[in-house]
Protein backbone atom coordinates (compact mmCIF):
# COMPACT_ATOMS: atom_id res chain seq x y z
CA UNK A 1 0.00 0.00 0.00
CA UNK A 2 1.20 3.58 -0.60
CA UNK A 3 0.81 6.68 0.46
CA UNK A 4 1.86 10.53 -0.41
CA UNK A 5 4.65 12.47 0.82
CA UNK A 6 5.78 15.65 0.05
CA UNK A 7 9.53 16.58 -0.39
CA UNK A 8 10.96 20.11 1.56
CA UNK A 9 14.95 21.00 -0.08
CA UNK A 10 16.97 23.35 2.56
CA UNK A 11 17.59 26.02 0.41
CA UNK A 12 18.63 28.78 2.96
CA UNK A 13 21.30 27.55 5.35
CA UNK A 14 23.52 29.30 7.55
CA UNK A 15 25.27 28.22 11.10
CA UNK A 16 23.05 24.85 11.11
CA UNK A 17 24.11 22.72 13.37
CA UNK A 18 22.70 19.67 11.69
CA UNK A 19 21.87 19.98 7.42
CA UNK A 20 23.17 21.95 4.61
CA UNK A 21 21.67 23.30 1.43
CA UNK A 22 20.13 20.80 -0.69
CA UNK A 23 19.28 18.56 2.11
CA UNK A 24 15.62 16.81 1.85
CA UNK A 25 12.81 16.16 4.05
CA UNK A 26 9.61 14.21 3.16
CA UNK A 27 6.55 14.80 4.93
CA UNK A 28 3.90 12.49 4.99
CA UNK A 29 0.85 10.94 7.14
CA UNK A 30 -2.44 12.94 8.29
CA UNK A 31 -3.75 14.78 11.27
CA UNK A 32 -7.32 14.01 12.60
CA UNK A 33 -9.69 15.74 15.30
CA UNK A 34 -11.80 12.84 16.66
CA UNK A 35 -15.18 13.98 18.52
CA UNK A 36 -15.75 10.87 20.79
CA UNK A 37 -18.98 11.43 23.15
CA UNK A 38 -18.48 15.06 23.58
CA UNK A 39 -14.35 14.50 24.27
CA UNK A 40 -12.06 15.96 21.54
CA UNK A 41 -9.30 13.59 20.98
CA UNK A 42 -6.19 14.71 18.48
CA UNK A 43 -4.25 12.91 16.65
CA UNK A 44 -1.64 13.33 13.92
CA UNK A 45 -0.15 10.40 12.19
CA UNK A 46 3.14 12.58 10.81
CA UNK A 47 6.10 11.06 10.06
CA UNK A 48 9.43 12.93 8.87
CA UNK A 49 11.73 11.53 7.08
CA UNK A 50 15.27 13.67 7.49
CA UNK A 51 18.31 13.30 5.13
CA UNK A 52 20.18 10.11 5.19
CA UNK A 53 22.82 9.46 8.04
CA UNK A 54 21.90 12.98 9.09
CA UNK A 55 21.19 13.67 13.46
CA UNK A 56 17.73 14.63 14.35
CA UNK A 57 16.42 17.83 14.81
CA UNK A 58 13.11 17.86 16.59
CA UNK A 59 12.42 21.43 16.46
CA UNK A 60 12.30 21.63 12.41
CA UNK A 61 10.53 17.86 12.98
CA UNK A 62 7.68 19.85 15.25
CA UNK A 63 7.73 22.44 12.21
CA UNK A 64 7.10 20.22 9.77
CA UNK A 65 4.86 18.51 12.08
CA UNK A 66 2.87 21.67 12.68
CA UNK A 67 2.42 22.44 9.11
CA UNK A 68 0.36 18.85 8.83
CA UNK A 69 -1.63 19.34 11.54
CA UNK A 70 -2.60 23.24 10.16
CA UNK A 71 -4.10 21.62 6.85
CA UNK A 72 -5.24 18.03 8.15
CA UNK A 73 -3.37 16.23 5.04
CA UNK A 74 -0.59 16.79 2.43
CA UNK A 75 -3.12 17.23 0.05
CA UNK A 76 -4.00 20.37 1.11
CA UNK A 77 -0.70 21.49 2.09
CA UNK A 78 0.11 24.70 -0.18
CA UNK A 79 3.27 25.88 -1.18
CA UNK A 80 4.68 27.50 1.57
CA UNK A 81 7.87 28.21 3.11
CA UNK A 82 8.96 26.31 6.20
CA UNK A 83 11.09 28.77 8.08
CA UNK A 84 13.13 26.72 11.62
CA UNK A 85 12.08 28.30 14.63
CA UNK A 86 15.06 26.90 16.57
CA UNK A 87 18.33 28.23 17.23
CA UNK A 88 20.02 31.40 15.73
CA UNK A 89 21.00 29.39 12.77
CA UNK A 90 18.76 30.28 9.50
CA UNK A 91 17.03 27.21 7.89
CA UNK A 92 14.27 27.92 5.23
CA UNK A 93 12.80 24.11 3.55
CA UNK A 94 10.95 25.01 0.09
CA UNK A 95 8.33 22.46 -1.19
CA UNK A 96 9.11 20.63 -4.25
CA UNK A 97 6.43 20.75 -6.58
CA UNK A 98 5.80 17.33 -6.93
CA UNK A 99 4.12 14.53 -4.74
CA UNK A 100 5.77 11.17 -4.73
CA UNK A 101 4.67 7.84 -2.80
CA UNK A 102 6.67 5.83 -0.57
CA UNK A 103 6.89 2.17 0.48
CA UNK A 104 4.11 0.94 2.82
CA UNK A 105 4.76 1.58 6.59
CA UNK A 106 4.31 -1.69 7.34
CA UNK A 107 8.03 -1.87 7.07
CA UNK A 108 8.61 0.70 9.61
CA UNK A 109 8.31 0.39 13.55
CA UNK A 110 5.40 2.86 13.76
CA UNK A 111 5.75 6.12 15.21
CA UNK A 112 4.43 6.76 19.03
CA UNK A 113 1.24 9.25 17.07
CA UNK A 114 0.70 6.09 15.08
CA UNK A 115 0.35 3.87 17.68
CA UNK A 116 -1.90 6.21 19.62
CA UNK A 117 -4.24 6.58 16.54
CA UNK A 118 -4.14 3.24 16.18
CA UNK A 119 -4.95 2.07 19.57
CA UNK A 120 -8.19 4.36 18.95
CA UNK A 121 -9.45 3.48 15.86
CA UNK A 122 -9.12 -0.25 16.88
CA UNK A 123 -12.25 0.16 18.76
CA UNK A 124 -14.14 0.51 15.18
CA UNK A 125 -15.39 -3.05 14.13
CA UNK A 126 -13.77 -2.71 10.88
CA UNK A 127 -10.84 -2.64 12.30
CA UNK A 128 -10.30 -5.20 14.95
CA UNK A 129 -9.30 -7.26 13.84
CA UNK A 130 -6.04 -5.65 12.04
CA UNK A 131 -2.49 -5.55 13.90
CA UNK A 132 -0.87 -2.61 14.41
CA UNK A 133 1.26 -2.48 11.42
CA UNK A 134 -1.82 -2.57 8.70
CA UNK A 135 -3.84 -0.44 11.14
CA UNK A 136 -1.42 2.45 11.18
CA UNK A 137 -1.12 2.18 7.32
CA UNK A 138 -4.35 2.33 6.62
CA UNK A 139 -4.79 5.22 9.02
CA UNK A 140 -2.53 7.33 7.07
CA UNK A 141 -4.53 7.32 4.22
CA UNK A 142 -7.38 8.49 6.15
CA UNK A 143 -9.00 12.29 5.44
CA UNK A 144 -11.07 13.78 7.71
CA UNK A 145 -14.13 16.08 6.86
CA UNK A 146 -16.88 17.50 9.54
CA UNK A 147 -20.41 17.99 8.56
CA UNK A 148 -23.26 19.72 9.93
CA UNK A 149 -27.23 18.67 10.65
CA UNK A 150 -29.06 17.67 7.22
CA UNK A 151 -25.91 17.88 5.20
CA UNK A 152 -25.89 15.40 2.40
CA UNK A 153 -22.75 13.52 2.32
CA UNK A 154 -23.35 11.36 -0.72
CA UNK A 155 -26.93 11.36 -3.08
CA UNK A 156 -28.31 8.37 -4.64
CA UNK A 157 -27.29 8.05 -8.44
CA UNK A 158 -24.00 9.44 -7.78
CA UNK A 159 -20.45 8.68 -8.94
CA UNK A 160 -18.79 5.68 -5.78
CA UNK A 161 -16.21 7.73 -4.81
CA UNK A 162 -14.93 7.16 -0.84
CA UNK A 163 -15.45 4.42 1.68
CA UNK A 164 -16.56 6.33 5.08
CA UNK A 165 -15.89 5.81 8.52
CA UNK A 166 -17.98 7.66 11.33
CA UNK A 167 -16.24 8.89 13.76
CA UNK A 168 -19.21 10.53 15.58
CA UNK A 169 -22.62 11.92 15.18
CA UNK A 170 -25.25 10.19 13.04
CA UNK A 171 -26.00 10.20 9.60
CA UNK A 172 -29.90 8.62 7.62
CA UNK A 173 -29.90 6.18 5.01
CA UNK A 174 -32.46 7.76 2.77
CA UNK A 175 -34.56 6.52 -0.13
CA UNK A 176 -35.60 8.12 -3.20
CA UNK A 177 -38.43 9.67 -1.61
CA UNK A 178 -36.31 10.33 1.05
CA UNK A 179 -37.88 7.88 3.70
CA UNK A 180 -35.61 6.67 6.31
CA UNK A 181 -34.29 3.21 5.86
CA UNK A 182 -31.72 3.01 8.56
CA UNK A 183 -29.59 4.85 10.38
CA UNK A 184 -25.94 4.63 11.11
CA UNK A 185 -23.44 5.81 14.05
CA UNK A 186 -19.99 5.51 15.41
CA UNK A 187 -17.97 3.20 14.09
CA UNK A 188 -20.72 2.31 11.16
CA UNK A 189 -19.29 1.91 7.68
CA UNK A 190 -21.42 3.14 3.98
CA UNK A 191 -20.33 3.37 0.56
CA UNK A 192 -18.27 0.22 0.52
CA UNK A 193 -20.70 -1.40 -1.92
CA UNK A 194 -21.14 1.02 -4.78
CA UNK A 195 -17.37 1.13 -4.69
CA UNK A 196 -16.88 -2.96 -4.99
CA UNK A 197 -19.62 -3.06 -7.75
CA UNK A 198 -18.96 0.02 -9.99
CA UNK A 199 -22.13 1.06 -9.59
CA UNK A 200 -23.55 4.21 -8.72
CA UNK A 201 -24.30 5.00 -4.80
CA UNK A 202 -27.49 3.24 -4.11
CA UNK A 203 -28.98 5.73 -1.01
CA UNK A 204 -28.71 8.95 0.19
CA UNK A 205 -26.58 9.82 2.89
CA UNK A 206 -27.55 12.45 5.32
CA UNK A 207 -26.94 13.65 8.35
CA UNK A 208 -28.86 12.88 11.29
CA UNK A 209 -26.66 14.74 14.15
CA UNK A 210 -23.96 16.76 13.17
CA UNK A 211 -21.25 14.00 12.52
CA UNK A 212 -17.24 13.35 11.99
CA UNK A 213 -16.46 11.10 9.19
CA UNK A 214 -12.83 9.86 7.85
CA UNK A 215 -12.98 8.56 4.57
CA UNK A 216 -10.94 6.22 2.52
CA UNK A 217 -10.59 7.35 -1.63
CA UNK A 218 -12.01 4.41 -3.83
CA UNK A 219 -8.37 3.35 -5.01
CA UNK A 220 -7.20 2.89 -1.34
CA UNK A 221 -10.04 0.98 -0.38
CA UNK A 222 -9.73 -1.32 -3.03
CA UNK A 223 -5.78 -1.90 -2.39
CA UNK A 224 -6.99 -2.33 1.48
CA UNK A 225 -9.29 -4.87 -0.10
CA UNK A 226 -6.75 -6.84 -1.80
CA UNK A 227 -4.07 -7.17 1.01
CA UNK A 228 -6.15 -7.61 3.80
CA UNK A 229 -8.19 -10.55 4.08
CA UNK A 230 -10.22 -9.39 7.39
CA UNK A 231 -11.45 -6.28 5.73
CA UNK A 232 -12.64 -8.57 2.84
CA UNK A 233 -14.70 -10.77 5.88
CA UNK A 234 -15.76 -8.07 7.44
CA UNK A 235 -17.39 -6.26 5.00
CA UNK A 236 -18.78 -9.80 3.66
CA UNK A 237 -20.60 -9.53 7.34
CA UNK A 238 -22.25 -6.18 7.38
CA UNK A 239 -23.36 -6.53 3.40
CA UNK A 240 -25.41 -9.44 4.55
CA UNK A 241 -27.07 -8.00 8.03
CA UNK A 242 -28.05 -5.23 5.73
CA UNK A 243 -29.39 -7.21 2.48
CA UNK A 244 -30.84 -9.23 5.92
CA UNK A 245 -32.96 -6.16 7.22
CA UNK A 246 -34.27 -4.57 3.82
CA UNK A 247 -34.00 -7.42 1.27
CA UNK A 248 -35.23 -10.59 3.06
CA UNK A 249 -38.91 -10.64 0.88
CA UNK A 250 -37.34 -9.89 -1.86
CA UNK A 251 -34.55 -13.00 -1.46
CA UNK A 252 -37.22 -15.22 -0.50
CA UNK A 253 -38.93 -14.32 -3.65
CA UNK A 254 -36.90 -14.71 -6.13
CA UNK A 255 -36.00 -17.95 -3.99
CA UNK A 256 -39.18 -18.99 -5.12
CA UNK A 257 -39.02 -19.03 -8.38
CA UNK A 258 -39.32 -14.98 -9.21
CA UNK A 259 -38.74 -13.48 -12.56
CA UNK A 260 -38.07 -9.66 -13.01
CA UNK A 261 -36.19 -6.83 -15.25
CA UNK A 262 -32.07 -6.09 -14.27
CA UNK A 263 -33.57 -1.96 -14.05
CA UNK A 264 -34.93 -2.61 -11.31
CA UNK A 265 -32.65 -5.40 -9.36
CA UNK A 266 -28.71 -5.96 -11.28
CA UNK A 267 -27.00 -8.94 -11.11
CA UNK A 268 -24.63 -8.22 -7.97
CA UNK A 269 -28.16 -7.39 -6.01
CA UNK A 270 -29.56 -10.86 -7.06
CA UNK A 271 -26.12 -12.62 -6.51
CA UNK A 272 -26.14 -11.17 -2.85
CA UNK A 273 -29.41 -11.85 -2.05
CA UNK A 274 -29.19 -16.01 -3.14
CA UNK A 275 -25.90 -16.08 -1.23
CA UNK A 276 -27.83 -14.32 2.16
CA UNK A 277 -30.61 -16.63 1.68
CA UNK A 278 -28.14 -19.63 0.86
CA UNK A 279 -30.26 -20.58 -1.69
CA UNK A 280 -30.11 -23.33 -4.18
CA UNK A 281 -31.34 -23.22 -7.96
CA UNK A 282 -30.20 -21.87 -11.47
CA UNK A 283 -30.54 -18.00 -12.21
CA UNK A 284 -30.58 -17.69 -15.43
CA UNK A 285 -30.02 -14.15 -17.65
CA UNK A 286 -31.17 -13.18 -20.70
CA UNK A 287 -29.18 -10.17 -22.15
CA UNK A 288 -29.63 -8.68 -25.59
CA UNK A 289 -26.23 -10.51 -27.09
CA UNK A 290 -26.88 -14.21 -25.19
CA UNK A 291 -28.23 -15.97 -22.15
CA UNK A 292 -26.46 -16.43 -18.65
CA UNK A 293 -26.73 -19.51 -16.73
CA UNK A 294 -25.94 -19.58 -13.27
CA UNK A 295 -25.75 -22.28 -10.88
CA UNK A 296 -25.87 -22.32 -6.75
CA UNK A 297 -25.92 -24.26 -4.15
CA UNK A 298 -26.64 -22.83 -0.16
CA UNK A 299 -26.13 -19.89 -1.77
CA UNK A 300 -22.37 -20.52 -3.66
CA UNK A 301 -21.92 -20.67 -7.42
CA UNK A 302 -20.51 -23.79 -8.60
CA UNK A 303 -20.74 -23.26 -12.02
CA UNK A 304 -21.66 -20.49 -14.58
CA UNK A 305 -21.71 -20.37 -18.40
CA UNK A 306 -22.64 -17.16 -20.67
CA UNK A 307 -21.36 -17.20 -24.69
CA UNK A 308 -18.36 -19.56 -25.20
CA UNK A 309 -17.09 -18.73 -21.53
CA UNK A 310 -17.46 -20.64 -18.05
CA UNK A 311 -16.85 -20.12 -13.94
CA UNK A 312 -15.09 -16.67 -13.11
CA UNK A 313 -15.28 -15.20 -16.58
CA UNK A 314 -18.92 -16.08 -17.12
CA UNK A 315 -19.91 -14.55 -14.27
CA UNK A 316 -17.51 -11.43 -14.52
CA UNK A 317 -19.03 -10.80 -18.10
CA UNK A 318 -22.67 -11.40 -16.38
CA UNK A 319 -22.10 -8.84 -13.48
CA UNK A 320 -21.24 -6.39 -16.11
CA UNK A 321 -24.59 -6.31 -18.04
CA UNK A 322 -27.03 -3.73 -16.88
CA UNK A 323 -29.97 -4.27 -18.93
CA UNK A 324 -31.93 -8.16 -19.13
CA UNK A 325 -34.17 -10.27 -17.86
CA UNK A 326 -33.56 -12.43 -15.12
CA UNK A 327 -35.43 -15.79 -13.50
CA UNK A 328 -34.10 -18.01 -10.34
CA UNK A 329 -35.82 -21.49 -10.78
CA UNK A 330 -35.43 -23.17 -6.89
CA UNK A 331 -34.09 -26.70 -8.50
CA UNK A 332 -30.40 -27.62 -9.21
CA UNK A 333 -29.95 -30.72 -11.46
CA UNK A 334 -28.61 -33.37 -10.28
CA UNK A 335 -25.36 -33.31 -11.86
CA UNK A 336 -24.55 -30.08 -10.04
CA UNK A 337 -25.59 -31.32 -6.80
CA UNK A 338 -21.89 -32.24 -5.51
CA UNK A 339 -20.07 -29.88 -7.69
CA UNK A 340 -17.30 -27.86 -5.88
CA UNK A 341 -18.04 -23.86 -5.66
CA UNK A 342 -16.26 -21.76 -8.01
CA UNK A 343 -14.86 -19.31 -5.04
CA UNK A 344 -15.66 -16.67 -2.39
CA UNK A 345 -18.98 -14.47 -3.30
CA UNK A 346 -16.33 -11.29 -2.36
CA UNK A 347 -13.59 -12.54 -4.15
CA UNK A 348 -15.28 -12.87 -7.11
CA UNK A 349 -16.75 -9.37 -7.04
CA UNK A 350 -13.52 -7.49 -5.96
CA UNK A 351 -11.85 -9.04 -8.85
CA UNK A 352 -14.93 -7.89 -11.23
CA UNK A 353 -14.79 -4.68 -9.96
CA UNK A 354 -10.91 -4.70 -10.32
CA UNK A 355 -11.11 -6.05 -13.73
CA UNK A 356 -14.30 -3.22 -14.51
CA UNK A 357 -11.66 0.10 -13.43
CA UNK A 358 -8.77 -1.36 -15.22
CA UNK A 359 -10.89 -1.74 -18.65
CA UNK A 360 -12.41 2.18 -17.94
CA UNK A 361 -8.54 3.20 -17.66
CA UNK A 362 -7.92 1.51 -21.14
CA UNK A 363 -10.77 3.73 -22.38
CA UNK A 364 -9.84 6.84 -20.99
Amino acid sequence: MNSSELIFKLTQGSKCPFYEIGDEFKLSGNAILLGFEGENTFISTAVVRLPSSKKSCRILIGDLTNLLIQYENIDKIPDVEVDCSGCDSTVRLQPKKEKVTRPAASEEAPSKNMEIAASLLSNFSIFQSLDDYKLTDIIALLKLKKYPKGAIVIKKGDPARNLYIILSGAVHVLDENDVCLSTLRKGDVFGEMSLISGDAVGATIKVAEAASIVYLSGEDFKNVLNKVSSVQTYLTRILAQRLAASNVMRAEEIASGMSGQLSELSVLELLQALHLSQKTGVLTLTFSEGTAVLYLREGNLIEATYQDLEAREAIYEAIKQKEGRFKFSPHLPDDYKDAPIIGPMMEMLLETSRRIDEENSEVD
